[in-house]
């Protein structure tokens, strides 16, 4: 049996530490300030009107200390944020987490179980391609935008409005941290 090793040379470390902890909130914000916010807020509202899932937004500067001395990776903090958001408490089981982090440019989509057994991997890592070329070049709210647009279309295939009318289960929100 062959194991890999974590280990990450010392250099590398440092330099992650260092990357994220020149990124800070106030950075989060100059990429989205508060009007872009409110748009994707009331973007998010308005695709949750065509299907039956929730989409959460969540857009993080830098891991906070304790993930970076134990070496977490970016989903591991998505799952986490999954998680205290409270994306998996949804009726269906249909909620999603669109997750970036800024200081490694790393973008992490979270499914509850009830979506991710209907889409494949393909068509989450299409969102993730669309979202990644549209921070790439600079366009934050525009690739958000897409990739709210895409999971929609994703969560209307598969759970499409009820004859009762949409139903809010989560907050509408962006996240910043």
């Amino acid at each position: 049996m062959t194991q890999a090793s974590s280990a990450t040379p010392r250099s590398s470390r440092f330099t992650r530490l260092l990357r994220h902890r020149l990124w800070d909130e106030a950075d989060a914000h100059r990429a989205l300030p508060t009007d872009a916010l409110e748009r994707l807020a009331a973007r998010v509202t308005e695709s949750e009107r065509r299907h039956g899932g929730e989409i959460r937004l969540c857009v993080e500067a830098s891991l906070p200390l304790s993930y970076l001395w134990r070496q977490a990776t970016a989903r591991e903090r998505a799952v986490t944020q999954f998680g205290k958001l409270r994306v998996w408490d949804t009726e269906h089981n249909n909620g999603v987490l669109i997750y970036l982090l800024l200081a490694e440019h790393a973008i992490e989509i979270v499914a509850d179980r009830g979506l991710n057994q209907c889409v494949s991997a393909e068509q989450w890592r299409a969102v993730i391609q669309s979202l990644r070329a549209a921070l790439q070049a600079g366009r934050f709210e525009d690739g958000l935008m897409e990739a709210v647009q895409a999971v929609e279309q994703l969560l209307a295939l598969h759970f499409p409005p009820t004859t009762d009318g949409p139903r809010n289960e989560l907050p509408n929100a962006v996240v910043v941290l």
